[in-house]
């Protein structure tokens, strides 16, 4: 079960995380009053193609959106895709929705957005494999388990 990896890997980087399993929310507002943060604080894992065979997960929090154009300066490159979801299965082992790098079936390296940290006591909430199911941890101890390489990637969403 693509939930109990989650919550294993979770276990096994010695985080303390909070599971929530809320079920469907029509909203980003609902799924942050399900888990108990703020919509700022549902991040997003976004899986993105640098080139065949060669992914990367993105962590952008709710408030924001990814900057296609500060990524790949970030990376260096000219072309960055996301894979249709039956790629973004087979390379993490979980369906679109419930996507989160711990427990992925491979570890691809983690670029999270700025705006994740500055605050020793925020948490965040992502995905925990399956729909309806999160995580909610503290961001510094995430972002460190993950050996996430934190850099300006992303924008505020437009209303």
């Amino acid at each position: 079960m693509s939930e109990q990896r989650a919550i294993d890997a979770l276990t096994a980087c010695g985080l303390d995380a909070e599971i929530t399993r809320h079920g469907q929310v029509g909203s980003l507002a609902e799924a942050a009053a399900a888990r108990g943060v703020e919509p700022r604080d549902i991040i997003k894992t976004l899986v993105v193609r640098r080139r065949k065979g060669d992914y990367l997960f993105v962590l952008v929090p709710g408030d924001r959106e990814i900057s296609w154009p500060k990524l790949r300066s970030f990376l260096g490159v000219n072309r960055l895709s996301m894979p249709n979801k039956d790629v973004a299965r087979e390379v993490t082992g979980y369906e679109r929705g419930t996507i989160t790098p711990f427990g992925s079936t491979t570890a691809w390296p983690v670029i999270a957005d700025i705006d994740l940290t500055g605050d020793p006591a925020r948490r965040i909430s992502l995905g925990a494999g399956a729909h309806g199911v999160a995580a909610t941890l503290n961001a510094e101890a995430a972002l460190a388990a993950l050996h996430a390489q934190v850099a300006d990637v992303t924008d505020l969403q437009a209303t």
